[in-house]
């Protein structure tokens, strides 16, 4: 079968995400949205309201993946500088989108509030961006290159997201068979290990749990094919059973002696 990989980025912005004061929920929300789509997702990074910081990022993903999604710092605030630094990145001015202007002139003034220049930043964006819409509160993310801008409000982000997943190229979906495992990982690794050499087109991961002061492990065997996943599947329950085998056999010869 014919696979096709697609990949990509989140870049997170904002200094009150690295201090705790702001708990993200953008990142674990598309990540759920990408997977859905068939898209990879490769990278997430974190980095503060420091422009030499998120162009450097920037730069560095967006050369790397066929997407990258940032999140935060487009809103009236001082510290908002991500429009500044996409553009700086990508070598183009940065200024007052005219449609953006217009949008969200409309709005407050059925709000019957001033249009002010804080909250005017709002329509700034990379000289040939394209818009994101924003269906919660009008202000627009956008899209230069690869790049999509969006705001790190959740629920606004989260409009943005539905937006914006239907116009991506999407990948061959990533299918998964979960495994349940009574041993914990110290005594699977060796053979798992096997397992996956074996099954170099599958992706396995192995998860501790610890119930009752014992462990146990679920295994999950990814990958783009069903007879792929299903033959490693196979595998794993057969080290499963290796594994009760030679138990048994070590208590009845305890037992015996």
């Amino acid at each position: 079968m014919n696979q096709q990989i697609v990949t990509a980025a989140i870049l997170a912005i904002g200094d009150e995400l690295l201090s705790g004061r702001t708990k993200d929920k953008n990142i674990g929300h598309l990540a759920d949205m990408l997977l859905l789509a068939g898209i990879d997702l490769k990278e997430v990074r974190i980095v503060a309201d420091e422009e030499d910081a998120i162009v450097e990022a920037l730069n560095a993903m967006r050369a790397k993946y066929d997407y990258v999604f940032t999140s935060g710092g487009i809103g009236p605030t001082h510290d908002d500088i991500t429009a500044d630094a996409v553009s700086k990145a990508f070598g183009v001015a940065c200024h007052h989108d005219e449609k953006a202007m217009v949008m969200l002139a409309d709005m407050y003034k059925r709000r019957e509030l001033e249009f002010t220049d804080a909250r005017k930043r709002m329509a700034r964006m990379p000289v040939g961006a394209t818009h994101i819409p924003n269906p919660v509160s009008t202000a627009p993310g956008f899209v230069v290159g690869n790049v999509y801008v969006m705001a790190g409000v959740p629920q606004v982000f989260q409009a943005m997201v539905d937006a914006v997943i239907p116009t991506l190229r999407s990948g061959t979906p990533v299918l998964s068979l979960a495994v349940s495992c009574p041993y914990g990982e110290g005594d699977i690794g060796t053979p798992l290990a096997a397992i996956q050499k074996a099954h170099p087109d599958t992706s396995i991961g192995s998860y501790p749990r610890y119930v009752g002061q014992k462990f146990s492990t679920e295994i999950v065997v990814r990958g783009r094919a069903q007879d792929v996943i299903d033959a490693a599947g196979a595998d794993v329950e057969a080290m499963i059973e290796t594994i009760r085998c030679e138990r048994d056999v070590a208590e009845n010869h305890s037992a015996e002696a």
